[in-house]
């Protein structure tokens, strides 16, 4: 039995050995010698198979800094940062006030039989994305599941059939290390394992081999899983806090980053523990792909400075197991709750979530938006991805899992809330009123349609889809667990439907609407009110139209299907508070134009799959009025 670890700074390293986890104390503790047991910066030992000892942790001594805070805990008993298989063990009182949480369990992870598992390798630009939570996803006792599965990654598996009613072929997770339970899983003790507490059983094994039949499940049913990842800090006693500070973590750079026990990322040795970690996700876990949240610091050197060329982004571009992952950047900041804007470094392989396609969105539809932001974001993000990427890049969302959930976007905007860009039609928070419920009804019906009719991913997060509410919170702690019975109300049906029908048609006109390569501006026509050209920066204009043509659009892609019996799309979004009439162009050649979609019209008629026809009027025009607050599309098609 082998035991290793990487401490530069320590003078002495004790190896603990228990044969109870329970117990308050190891049953054998061993100084390390360092002529013997030392190799370079790295401490090991080698013990007999016979030895009947069930986990292990470690103790690092040596006076390190003249500052305190630095100073190696002694009495502190260390997880591994590598163990693959940890458990709880109880909380260990010491001097130091710091406690025991987590110990390396003495066993081989268990073998699990992938036979059958297919890796989908969906192109970026065919991914629909579903956000959750693996514990608030089924915990909640209208998911009617047993208690035993409920809110772990088994619970997952009995759902599948909801995320696939939706249309998602990839779910992104919540990160799902062991996390510090009062902050929440965004602050990680540990990189090498799932939370004990979301496997079927309870405990290491359970949950490492419920996630791996959950991945497997889901790859059965046409669905990647994605990970958040939060590689940039650790919770307050995480698993490398003690076994070499000045090493792991930012201990001489800016005073911002000390007091995030913020992890020096691009430090060899901990660039080499998150690419091993990434691997072990990969290569153990068949997980599809990786969003990093807090992704600006992975920027950042040794004093906490930006760097042009950062080691470790570099190398998961171009490694040769990551690399063949969706890598993704998300530069939302977990500790301040915001998104830092920077350029983030990326080879041609790293995408980004796209906090810009959300603000643009979200202040266009509540008539305070430019139509050129408009535009380039439902062209896919140009101003972002067009250096040497592409549109698929761009991981579009309009409402994340901090922040207002969709249903509060349109339902208040008070001045403490005024950076959410919100907007509550007219009266704050719950309404009885009927001309404001219409309004707020059709504003999350634009905001889904803008987000699915757009070029990019779309990633739509838990709740939304029935209106799941925060009572007007932004913070992420006030998200409530997934109500299954929410899904049977009026709403939820409706907006569950319009969801399916949006995903569905994403992928009939996947030639206009998932596009690897951008389309070329004659392939766009743009029409403003009256048929006028659009006034791309007056503020004053709230109506934009455009024509796709169906035509043209496989000559900007590498390969499509053939579209030559698909007819053009004409959308039109309309944020002023009056109607727009307006005039549709010549549809092609023996095709007529049918309306798919009108987000002002009752349900359940506001989108149709079948369309329904828009009769030429008088000198062989198509007209059509728009009411205020409502987008449409049409679809040329044969008679």
């Amino acid at each position: 039995m082998n035991f290793a670890i990487f401490s530069s700074n320590a003078e002495s390293v004790v190896l603990c050995l228990y044969d109870d986890t329970t117990a308050d104390k190891p049953a054998l503790e061993l100084d390390l010698d360092p002529y013997v047991n030392r190799s370079g910066d790295v401490w090991h030992a080698t013990l007999e198979n016979s030895w009947n000892f069930v986990s292990y942790g470690y103790r690092c001594r040596g006076a390190i800094s003249q500052v305190d805070k630095y100073k190696f805990h002694a009495e502190r008993i260390l997880l591994d940062p590598y163990a693959k298989v940890i458990v709880n063990s109880i909380s260990n009182h010491h001097e130091s006030g710091l406690l025991v949480k987590y110990l390396g369990q003495l066993c081989k992870e268990p073998v699990f039989d992938w036979h059958g598992d297919v890796r989908l390798n969906l192109p970026m630009e065919k991914l629909v994305v579903y956000r959750l939570n693996v514990m608030c996803f089924t915990e909640h006792k209208s998911s009617q599941l047993p208690a035993d599965i409920a809110g772990t990654f088994s619970g997952v598996i009995e759902k599948v059939h909801h995320l696939k009613g939706l249309g998602m072929n990839a779910v992104l997770l919540e990160p799902i290390f062991p996390f510090d339970e009062q902050k929440g899983p965004y602050f990680p003790c540990h990189f090498f394992s799932p939370m004990n507490l979301q496997g079927a059983f309870g405990g290491s094994i359970s949950a490492i081999n419920s996630m791996k039949e959950m991945v497997k499940n889901l790859h059965a049913n046409g669905i990647e899983v994605l990970l958040e990842v939060v590689y940039t800090h650790t919770a307050d006693g995480g698993a490398l806090q003690g076994v070499d500070d000045l090493s792991y973590y930012y201990v001489n750079g800016t005073e911002e980053l000390e007091t995030r026990n913020a992890l020096n990322c691009n430090y060899p040795i901990v660039q080499q523990m998150i690419l091993d970690s990434l691997r072990h996700w990969v290569t153990e876990f068949h997980i599809d792909g990786f969003c990093f949240i807090n992704a600006s610091s992975l920027l950042r050197g040794f004093h906490g400075e930006y760097l042009s060329r950062p080691p470790l982004v570099e190398a998961i571009a171009f490694d040769p197991i990551l690399s063949k992952t969706k890598i993704i950047a998300d530069c939302w900041d977990p500790h301040d709750l915001a998104t830092k804007e920077i350029d983030f470094p990326h080879w041609k392989r790293w995408a980004e979530v796209n906090t810009k396609f959300c603000n643009d969105v979200r202040n266009f539809l509540r008539g305070e938006g430019l139509l050129s932001d408009l535009a380039t974001r439902l062209c896919g993000n140009g101003d972002m991805f067009s250096d040497g990427r592409g549109p698929a890049y761009s991981f579009n969302f309009i409402a994340r899992n901090s922040g207002l959930p969709l249903v509060d976007l349109v339902s208040f905007s008070g001045a403490e809330i005024a950076s959410e860009l919100s907007w509550n039609c007219g009266d704050e928070g719950p309404t009885s009123k009927t001309a404001v419920l219409e309004k707020r009804l059709k504003q999350i019906r634009n905001f889904l349609f803008v987000l699915y009719v757009s070029l990019g991913v779309p990633i739509l997060n838990t709740g939304d889809e029935c209106g799941q509410s925060t009572g007007g919170s932004p913070s992420y702690g006030e998200r409530k667990p997934f109500d299954w019975n929410a899904l049977a109300t009026g709403f939820a049906i409706q907006i569950s439907q319009f969801i399916s029908f949006l995903s569905s048609f994403r992928f009939k006109r996947s030639d206009l609407l998932q596009m690897q390569n951008y389309l070329k501006e004659e392939y766009i026509d743009w029409h403003g009110s009256d048929q006028s050209p659009p006034k791309w920066d007056d503020p004053s204009c709230k109506f934009l139209a455009m024509r796709l043509k169906a035509d043209k659009a496989d000559e900007c892609q590498l390969s499509s299907e053939s579209s030559h019996t698909k007819g053009d799309l004409y959308i039109a979004f309309n944020a002023a508070d009056r109607p727009e009439s307006i005039i549709l162009p010549e549809p092609p050649e023996e095709m007529a134009w049918h309306r798919l979609v009108d987000t002002a019209l009752p349900f359940p008629g506001f989108f149709s799959i079948d369309g329904e026809p828009v009769l030429e009027q008088v000198a062989g025009l198509y007209t059509y009025e728009m009411k205020s607050h409502s987008c449409t599309l049409f679809e040329a098609r044969n008679p």
